[in-house]
């Protein structure tokens, strides 16, 4: 009788509460695999958390694995495992991968920003200790990958003439989970976050590319020259930063128009979504960009910047700026809040652009990228 063979896929951070944009690739890619008929088994490698969001299915089997810091976990504690279980292939998700392994990888990387020259420092010693552990083990990583998938057309030819992978690169769309959609009666989860509907929203924090400042600045001069006056829903950002970011750069005006949340329960962003007027996602750069598919979904115009991967994702049914210009951030905002006809078109071919990113055609992609390294 022939074995089946076992794939392994490291998701360590998913059980986490405080999910990003990696963790729900992933998380989204293997409730597929669930749903699917598989031939092989598969191990998912994950770190306990509050947040237990997969259980075992036929063919899918959940590993705990502790170990107290990420890269112990990842250098040290996961080779472990996987040696125990006897995988045939490891499927590394988040960038990075142990440096010394003895069975076939295959490797996520979302980005390469990591490479890049910064566009300022970060605060964040979180983030700075990320961005030095990938600078370290990605070169090193790299030539034991059979195969290496990204995320966009944008980032497949960015890797490609930086890092020269050849034929072993490949690239799977993601998509967005499908709770994104129109919704109505959003008010009772709105109110949790703000006070009122038809809000812009903007997705901020601390990291540089995330272009914080600039739609902040670009938000003062929104409330300048608005009859309405729109308040801004900021996640991922407290009231005390944003105080003294509006005083040091002298747009005191948005303090009492910015609604600060702090983090916003995933499950409670496709209500955030259909509350806002208009989604504000003007980060410098983006491998992929999911919250432009959230917000599309949802039936939102976005309002995008026109680089990296962002006009690929989007298509025509975003309006575009150039994040490092203030002015034509607000602009845009104005042009939402005065254009009616700009306003529906966009809401319509947002849903329609939507519609053409599926997790089950991704996930399609990936197994046929695990049976092609299991058959080499």
């Amino acid at each position: 009788m022939k074995m089946r063979k076992r794939i392994g896929i490291e998701a360590q951070r998913i059980f986490r509460k405080n999910k990003h944009g990696m963790d729900y690739v992933i998380l989204e890619e293997i409730r597929q695999l669930q749903k699917m008929q598989l031939d092989c088994d598969v191990y998912v490698f994950v770190s306990p958390g509050d947040d237990r969001c997969l259980e075992d299915s036929e063919n899918v089997h959940i590993v705990e694995v502790k170990c107290p810091t990420y890269p112990l976990w990842e250098q040290y504690a996961l080779p472990r495992a996987t040696k125990r279980l006897k995988v045939d292939l490891l499927h590394c998700t988040s960038n990075t991968a142990p440096m010394f392994t003895d069975f076939p990888l295959v490797l996520t990387l979302h980005d390469i920003i990591f490479l890049e020259p910064r566009d300022k420092a970060n605060k964040s010693l979180y983030q700075n200790l990320g961005w030095y552990y990938r600078r370290f083990v990605v070169p090193r990583i790299l030539s034991k990958c059979k195969r290496i998938i990204t995320v966009s057309n944008f980032e497949y030819n960015n890797i490609q003439e930086k890092l020269h992978i050849g034929n072993r690169l490949r690239m799977i769309y993601n998509s967005c989970n499908e709770r994104f959609r129109p919704l109505d009666n959003v008010d009772k989860v709105c109110n949790k976050y703000i006070s009122e509907t038809g809000y812009f929203f903007f997705l901020g924090n601390t990291d540089p590319k995330k272009n914080t400042l600039r739609t902040l600045q670009a938000y003062s001069h929104y409330l300048d020259n608005s009859e309405i006056k729109r308040p801004l829903l900021l996640a991922d950002f407290t009231k005390d930063d944003l105080t003294k970011l509006a005083v040091d750069n002298h747009i005191e005006n948005i303090i009492e128009k910015t609604v600060c949340p702090g983090y916003i329960e995933n499950t409670d962003l496709p209500y955030i979504y259909n509350g806002c007027f208009a989604f504000v996602y003007t980060s410098l750069r983006e491998s992929f960009g999911i919250p432009l598919l959230e917000a599309m979904s949802s039936g939102v115009p976005v309002i995008t910047s026109n680089t990296s991967s962002m006009p690929e994702i989007a298509s025509d049914a975003a309006l575009f700026i150039s994040p490092n210009k203030v002015d034509e951030i607000s602009e845009a905002m104005l042009r939402l809040e005065k254009d009616e006809a700009l306003y529906k078109d966009l809401k319509e071919k947002g849903l329609e652009r939507a519609s053409h990113f599926s997790w089950r055609k991704s996930t399609e992609k990936l197994l046929e990228i695990y049976h092609e390294v299991l058959s080499e």
